[in-house]
């Protein structure tokens, strides 16, 4: 279950790896590369990693007809480990035939948690220098399920789009948030929500959330708090020291992890890992930033702090 991915990851630090890579767009053409170079120069971590190279992305669409070719994924559940990707240039409109390459790898891989630690970087101007929190994801459901419809009214067009939470799902992703903070010094989880709108899928988020430590006894030692969603971000602005870890389903968690790294720099200095109970996958939390492709200022330090995260992957859920 979601210990084995925790396990997983430790383990990978143990073995010979072959590791999938896939830069994808823009500047993760740029960034992979330097996740490499820091790979190879831990060898005493990682001894002896294979490397496999592989096509994914808007690029590859516009080349195939594909953003995700199915050799890719056979490879990618049969040859590697883990894999390092790094950013997709998906359109903001919809592209007949495309999608989003890294969230069909999440769907496909059940790489049902994205792991997103942000803690400072010392030293840094204008960063504080104590920040140390984890936010937990639901990679798989919520709006990010992408049934959406338009519909043409007497009123006008009509979009619709299909939000989904399950029990199963808001479950596991509760387990993999109580064994992180179990495994910090705090001990803290803040389950995010909006149910008083929301009351039917945000409050079956909420309520299994916090029903899992009836269910395995030994989370009880976790303090749990609720945060609306609105109110979390005014907070993680204001006293970002409150958080330790927070889970939330997907949409809430995508757009929090991604503000949660101003605090500490920027985009440029925050990793993620989607994580499954038998695979893992780091990517940077930036996107792949074509205004500066090619100029040679692409920041690399989130894939290269990603790609430590399977050379000693307790950072994960362990406070520094």
């Amino acid at each position: 279950m979601f210990r084995t991915s925790l396990r997983s990851m430790a383990t990978l630090a143990r073995k010979n790896l072959t590791i999938g890579l896939i830069p994808a767009d823009g500047i993760g053409q740029e960034v992979i590369p330097a996740a490499r170079t820091a790979i190879e120069a831990v060898g005493s971590d990682i001894p002896s990693p294979k490397f496999i190279d592989l096509a994914a992305g808007f690029e590859t669409f516009t080349r195939t007809g594909t953003a995700l070719p199915p050799e890719t994924v056979e490879t990618l559940k049969e040859e590697c480990d883990c894999a390092l990707f790094g950013s997709v240039s998906s359109p903001s409109r919809k592209v007949v035939g495309y999608s989003s390459p890294i969230v069909a790898l999440r769907k496909i891989l059940d790489l049902y948690a994205n792991i997103r630690p942000v803690v400072s970087v010392s030293p840094v101007v204008g960063v504080p220098p104590d920040i140390d929190l984890v936010v937990v994801r639901e990679n798989t459901e919520c709006l990010y399920i992408k049934q959406e419809e338009l519909r043409v009214t007497e009123q006008g067009k009509e979009a619709r789009a299909t939000r989904l939470i399950t029990e199963r799902a808001s479950r596991r992703i509760g387990q993999m948030a109580f064994e992180i903070a179990l495994n910090r010094p705090r001990q803290h989880l803040t389950v995010i929500h909006k149910s008083n709108v929301l009351s039917v899928t945000d409050g079956l988020f909420r309520e299994t959330v916090r029903a899992v430590p009836d269910i395995e006894p030994k989370y009880q030692k976790v303090t749990i708090m609720e945060q609306l969603v609105d109110s979390a971000v005014y907070r993680l602005f204001r006293e970002p020291k409150v958080f330790d870890v927070m889970v939330a389903p997907n949409l809430y968690g995508d757009i929090l992890s991604d503000a949660a790294a101003a605090l500490v720099g920027s985009l440029g200095v925050v990793p993620s890992v989607n994580a499954g109970d038998s695979f893992v996958m780091g990517e940077p939390v930036h996107g792949s930033a074509p205004d500066i492709v090619g100029q040679g200022i692409a920041n690399p330090v989130a894939s290269i702090r990603f790609s430590r995260s399977h050379a000693s992957s307790p950072w994960l859920h362990q406070s520094r």
